[in-house]
């Protein structure tokens, strides 16, 4: 991967702060449990990817919003710290988008989402669409306002800038945003979701969680990568730990990408958080050493 090319990455999405309980049993309705432990990790899956992507040697540039609270100071901070570009992240009048993170001994988890700040990026501005045109790849998901997504998708594809889509959380999406997206990054759930339009995307990306991942080549072609032996902490962010990898490799070709990000991913599940599990390029590369 040492000489793989460095990839310009807009990432135009949320930023949250995680609010994280441990526990031995996530509860049932109505039921109250005991919790092993509490944590506040910055997050959100735009955030987390563009962390992902920096982490894994590429320039990123990060479009959203924090709000004016202590949580959207720390947010900015810790995207700073990662090595993401904020110089155009917005600070708007209220709160910061929050998520609730209950996470069980399994490692599996629920997730509730307070969009906050996110919800006021409801346009682009003139440096922000700039920043998009000079991009080698602009990454969305869908946690900010919808009509966003697809502006700043449909100004990639005017511009030659490649468009990455990680259509999470779930919900139904125009046929106009769908095709502009050159590459979508899908989990099960969601590609048995989006089966129907996933067929006319040129090129996705499958994630199978412990079983790796599978690229569908633009030819109908499939190509498959094993998923790795590690001891699960917490999947929180692993999704996005493999998306922003997957997006910062793309130049060095699909096959590489999708190996690489697959091992970015396996290394966040043995760490607990989202940000603060997603693994830096040295990490990486040792743990594709070992192989």
């Amino acid at each position: 991967m040492n000489s793989r090319p460095e990839q310009t990455v807009v990432v135009l999405g949320s930023v949250n702060m995680d609010l994280v309980t441990t526990t031995d049993r996530r509860p049932e309705p109505g039921e109250t449990v005991l919790g092993s432990g509490f944590a506040t990790v910055p997050g959100g899956k735009g955030a987390n990817q563009a962390i992902a992507a920096a982490r894994s040697g590429a320039t990123v540039r990060f479009l959203g919003a924090v709000g004016d609270d202590a949580f959207g100071a720390t947010l900015r901070s810790t995207l700073t710290e990662s090595g993401v570009d904020t110089g155009l992240l917005r600070t708007v009048d209220g709160p910061s988008g929050v998520a609730t993170i209950v996470v069980d001994a399994t490692g599996e988890n629920n997730i509730i989402v307070v969009a906050g700040a996110n919800g006021r990026v409801t346009d682009l501005t003139g440096d922000e669409l700039a920043a998009i045109a000079t991009a080698d790849i602009l990454l969305c998901q869908l946690e900010i306002p919808l009509d966003t997504v697809s502006a700043a998708a449909r100004h990639a594809r005017a511009s030659g800038t490649v468009v990455a889509l990680n259509p999470s959380p779930v919900q139904p999406l125009p046929a106009e945003l769908w095709a502009d997206v050159d590459l979508a990054i899908v989990n099960s759930l969601e590609a048995e979701r989006y089966a129907a339009e996933l067929r006319d995307v040129p090129q996705v990306v499958r994630t199978l969680g412990g079983a790796g991942a599978v690229y569908h080549a633009p030819d109908g072609t499939e190509l498959a990568v094993p998923g790795r032996r590690v001891d699960v902490v917490d999947t929180t962010g692993a999704g996005d730990a493999f998306t922003g990898a997957l997006v910062a490799a793309w130049a060095a070709g699909p096959h590489t990408a999708v190996n690489w990000a697959n091992t970015a991913g396996a290394v966040a599940t043995t760490r607990l958080g989202a940000s603060s599990s997603i693994p830096d390029r040295t990490t990486i590369e040792r743990a594709l050493a070992r192989d």
